[in-house]
């Protein structure tokens, strides 16, 4: 039987033909198999598969996700299985309670079939700086899949399983789901609990959804949405009307320098919907890098303090206090973390902190500001995911610069706490290519609703 390209509906199908315990007794070797190729697991989770079988047996309850199965980026804790977050660090850490995201999947009959690969604690653009090596792009295995969620968005574009889920602080679902050919949504921030998922950047992380259609995309993000005590910057959402004919926002800071070529296919998706278009102005997008960059840092610095060898992590025992902290933190942690958590202690530190890290705030203001009058003349916001499409391994790695280039189009959305959707409108070179929906706060149905239009007319 052909498990590749399943979406929910169709896994539903599989299922009550075969039932759920033969469907799986197929699909797990099958699913191996197919990993072997891309690496898009770090391990899987076949006791969890089969517990929550014997539960979904005994369970006859019509539930949402029903036997579907999920892989899960290795930055959220699924209890009694490790969590590495992609790093050394953590090699041995087994997680002793589930997410909040985890609980509600598994309250939703969702069954976890593993932990998808990623840049170590998030931090990257290519799945590249992993500790357990790289992830391969599905569609062709000499490009990086993108990051930092690039195993998520490996196995759903791939057609391994037909959702997943990521974490984006600044691009890290919608990056790789481009590059990928999936959906991929960044939420409201609040929308989502990040209670058992381990932080980069507290003020910017959300968790959402990877899918291979629009519908199943919502699908899971309305499993996995809402408040949540454990986590005090959880919020509920309201069910905003949505539009039947949106104006869509097309920001000239975005397409005006766009490689022809990239800008061509989003465009001629657009006419496609026949929906009408306005040129608008983000007059700080060009500092949005900036601001992110300093941002991030500081905040990946105080997170990461955890990380000692003492408290969490890897240890090496030295004879001295000071050495056996310097030693277990350059012994688990890769060259892009320790570079991040440098130049957030210097941001943060005495005589700079003013100099740069409260500017940053100002000018985080100041991007907000600007979204919002922009969506006050538009109903939604159309960009591009990233300014090129999928690079050769070894192309940036060695170039930060030109890495954290790769996500210009997608860190002024999690600056502004806003929802952003990746939808697939195209191939170019071969390759899969995506643009986002950008919305207000709370817009999520509306983005919804725009990319199943597109759905359908891209046909």
């Amino acid at each position: 039987m052909n498990f590749k390209n399943l979406d929910i509906a169709s896994c539903k199908k599989y299922i009550a033909e075969m039932g759920l315990r033969p469907f799986y007794e197929a699909y797990l070797p099958w699913l191996k198999k197919e990993d072997a190729r891309i690496h898009g697991f770090l391990l899987f989770t076949d006791d969890l598969v089969w517990k929550t079988i014997d539960e979904l047996e005994e369970n006859s309850k019509d539930l949402p996700l029903h036997g579907v199965p999920v892989a899960i980026k290795d930055n959220m804790l699924v209890a009694g299985y490790p969590c590495t977050s992609g790093s050394k660090m953590l090699e041995d850490y087994v997680a002793p309670y589930d997410a909040t995201v985890i609980t509600k999947l598994k309250e939703a009959g969702a069954v976890i079939v593993g932990k998808t690969n990623m840049d170590e604690f998030a931090m990257g653009s290519s799945t590249e700086t992993s500790a357990f090596g790289p992830t391969f792009n599905p569609h062709d295995i000499t490009k990086i899949p993108g990051g930092s969620s690039g195993g998520s968005a490996a196995v759903v574009g791939g057609g391994l399983v037909p959702i997943a889920l990521g974490s984006d602080t600044g691009g890290s679902i919608r990056q790789p789901a481009g590059f990928c050919g999936c959906y991929g949504l960044k939420p409201t921030y609040g929308a989502v609990s990040r209670y058992g998922v381990m932080a980069m950047a507290s003020s910017l992380d959300q968790i959402g959804p990877f899918a291979r259609t629009a519908a199943d995309a919502q699908l899971l993000f309305d499993v996995i949405k809402g408040p949540d005590i454990h986590d005090s910057t959880s919020v509920t959402l309201q069910n905003k009307p949505v539009k039947q004919n949106p104006t869509l926002g097309l920001p000239k800071e975005f397409f005006t320098d766009l490689n022809p070529d990239i800008k061509k296919v989003i465009l001629d998706a657009i006419k496609k919907t026949g929906l009408s278009t306005k040129e608008v102005s983000l007059p700080s997008l060009p500092y949005s890098l900036a601001c992110y960059y300093l941002i991030v840092p500081a905040e990946v610095s105080a997170n990461m303090a955890r990380f000692d060898g003492v408290r969490y992590g890897l240890h090496e025992a030295t004879k001295d206090v000071l050495q056996n902290y310097l030693q277990s933190r350059k012994a688990g942690l890769g060259k892009e973390v320790i570079r991040r958590i440098m130049l957030g202690t210097f941001i943060l530190s005495h005589g700079y902190y003013d100099a740069y890290y409260l500017k940053a705030q100002c000018l985080r203001k100041k991007i907000v500001e600007d979204f919002q009058n922009a969506l006050s003349e538009v109903d939604l916001i159309i960009s591009p995911v990233s300014p090129t499409q999928p690079f050769s391994f070894g192309e940036k790695i060695d170039d930060p610069i030109a890495m954290y280039l790769s996500d210009i189009y997608t860190v002024p959305i999690n600056l502004a706490y806003i929802p952003s959707l990746t939808v697939p409108v195209g191939t170019l070179d071969n390759m899969p290519l995506g643009m986002q929906i950008i919305g207000n706060n709370e817009s999520e149905p509306a983005i919804f609703s725009l990319a199943s239009l597109l759905e359908s007319s891209l046909k």
